[in-house]
């Protein structure tokens, strides 16, 4: 049995003082710190396929660079860590036992037998285990616990110094947090010892591990447990096979028989013997212990760009989702803006109660059906109509307020419908709705209603500002503000500008032309145009103020989860800066 050289008590003891790291390897650690927390600070709050593939794959890079990356490059000539991982019943904590010769981690039939990691090191090497750097995230105890979140540290006078076993949770537990506390294990190993039994090695869930283990860099050994005498050559040659089939050719495998345990719950040294003297020879050569963990360093931190930049495109697709259903919310909403200029342009609200109210406004019907042989006699009749009678169109701009907010509640309701419809086809956008969404507002009658008087009263300022001193106004006062805005409000509502659609002369073309010659008389023919168009304008911008406002109950849900434009920038260029460090330090060869 190699044994590692005898050394002073005192020395042995002792720790070993820190070595400072070169230059290049602090530039390393800071970049992996900026990868850090950018991976932390990245979110994934939209429910897309990517999204908790992304959230478990950030956590597990979070947990190995708080684990084992930092930590590791922090002390390069710190004891090489060996995790024992496998199968449930596999015998883990059987050989680490037998490896050491002493109880020092827990045995037994009971499925799952192994709760909490136990970690076995030389006396000499417990203070860089003790002092949490590696794996802060565990509890120290001296203790044996059933707690997943502890780690139990034992110290092994026969482990040679420099070399510690970590007998982790099976990897294939049925109990959940032990699953995922042995993958989280496996990633804070310099060298990970594989045990199977010659009735499990093709299992798939270790495969799985395996795989990762190799595309991570990790060193990895095999040990392949009670393999029956007459099985032993074709057992083991088919796990190489399997090995080499996944690039894996160069592990080694100890391969141990069938064995009765002694009295102790100890394998038998001379089986055990093989994989003794192989870990006592890498205990004492501290170039080869240098190597393994440089080996796996340097595949754990190459291997951190292609997970990075899987992080990085999850991350641009929820930035794209995002804008993917503000633009279904924008484009509904464009439809009711739409929607409602069309309405103030077709005639659709010189219909019914409105023509009504506008004809009784200015006499009669038949004012109306003559007017256009006898514009020159009625002119001053409809002039006086607006300027002479006391309160003159309470019904008329009663019937235009109504007609109007029949018009912005029907687009508004539209619009929330086929927005909540658009989100509900997009998988991000169904876990964003809320029944409610799919109708406008619930006090949007009253800021409907409320945006219509505002606007019927600038239109009264703007008569008033326009008319001046003009003689027609000014003899009316209020009365014949009241009367002229009317009149403009009309002027906006039958054409865009005085030309007669097919729907306004269905309703009515007179309608227009009354109207026309009402303003010209009072301000100009020059003046008209300007007038009836300042007034459509800010009849449609303060309408989109309120869809505005009815759109931003979709969007300010996208808002909420604080996504950047570009997401996936950070992480990549984070990603580039670590791999650009990495090649500097060349921790396995020289730089490139």
């Amino acid at each position: 049995m190699a044994r590692s050289r005898p050394q002073d008590l005192a020395a042995v003891l002792a720790p070993d003082p820190p070595v400072e790291p070169p230059p290049a390897v602090g530039d390393l650690a800071q970049a992996l710190s900026r990868l850090r927390a950018t991976i932390g600070g990245t979110t994934y709050p939209l429910v897309m396929p990517s999204a908790e593939e992304a959230k478990r794959i950030g956590a597990a890079l979070v947990a190995q660079l708080d684990d084992y990356l930092l930590p590791r490059l922090a002390r390069l000539d710190a004891p090489l860590l060996v995790v024992v991982g496998g199968s449930t019943g596999a015998g883990k904590s059987t050989l680490v036992n037998s490896l050491v010769r002493a109880p020092v981690t827990k045995a037994g039939v009971l499925r799952p037998t192994t709760r909490s990691p136990v970690l076995v090191s030389h006396p000499s090497d417990s203070s860089w285990f003790r002092n949490g750097q590696l794996l802060p995230g565990l509890t120290r105890t001296a203790e044996s616990s059933t707690d997943p979140k502890t780690l139990q540290l034992v110290s092994a006078p026969a482990l040679g110094p420099g070399l510690a076993f970590l007998d982790a949770p099976d990897i294939d537990s049925v109990v959940d947090r032990n699953r995922q506390l042995a993958a989280q294990l496996l990633a804070a190993a310099d060298l990970w010892l594989f045990v199977t039994t010659a009735a499990r090695y093709a299992d798939a869930v270790p495969w799985e591990l395996l795989t990762t283990a190799r595309l991570r860099g990790t060193v990895i050994a095999l040990v392949l447990d009670r393999v029956p005498a007459d099985a032993a050559g074709e057992i083991s040659a088919h796990l190489a096979e399997m090995l080499t089939a996944r690039d894996m050719g160069g592990a080694p495998i100890f391969v141990l028989p069938e064995s009765v345990l002694e009295g102790n719950g100890l394998l038998p040294e001379d089986v055990t013997r093989p994989l003794h003297d192989w870990f006592a020879q890498l205990a004492a050569d501290s170039n080869a212990r240098a190597a393994v963990v440089k080996q796996t360093l340097d595949g754990a931190l190459a291997a951190l760009g292609p997970a990075v930049a899987g992080l990085a495109e999850a991350a641009d697709e929820q930035a794209t989702a995002a804008k993917a259903l503000d633009e279904r919310v924008t484009a509904a909403y464009r439809t009711a803006r739409r929607s409602m200029e069309n309405g103030l342009q077709d005639g659709r609200l010189m219909r019914g109660e409105v023509l009504a109210r506008w004809q009784e406004f200015v006499g009669t019907g038949e004012l109306l059906r003559t007017l256009e042989s006898r514009v020159g006699q009625l002119r001053d009749k409809i002039v006086s109509a607006v300027t002479g009678r006391p309160a003159p169109g309470r019904n008329l701009q009663a019937a235009l307020e109504s007609q109007l907010a029949t018009l912005l509640r029907g687009v508004a309701a539209d619009a929330a419908e086929q927005a909540y419809a658009a989100w509900q086809a997009h998988p991000a956008g169904t876990a964003l709705l809320e029944p409610g969404l799919q109708k406008p507002s619930p006090d949007l009658p009253q800021r409907a209603e409320r945006v219509i008087r505002d606007w019927q009263q600038y239109v009264l300022d703007l008569v008033r500002s326009e008319a001046g001193d003009k003689r027609v106004v000014a003899r009316g006062a209020a009365y014949a503000v009241n009367g002229v805005g009317l009149t403009v409000m009309i002027a906006v509502f039958t054409s865009t500008a005085f030309i007669p659609t097919g729907a306004e002369v269905a309703v009515g073309a007179g309608t227009t032309v009354a109207a026309q010659k009402v303003l010209e008389a009072i301000f100009g023919d020059q003046a008209v145009r300007s007038l009836a168009t300042r007034a459509r304008t800010e009849l449609i911008k303060r309408v989109n103020v309120l869809l505005d406002a009815e759109a931003a109950r979709f969007t300010d849900r996208t808002a909420a989860v604080g996504l950047e434009l570009q997401p996936g920038a950070a992480l990549r260029q984070a990603a580039v800066e670590v791999e650009r460090s990495r090649e500097e330090v060349a921790l396995t060869g020289t730089p490139s």
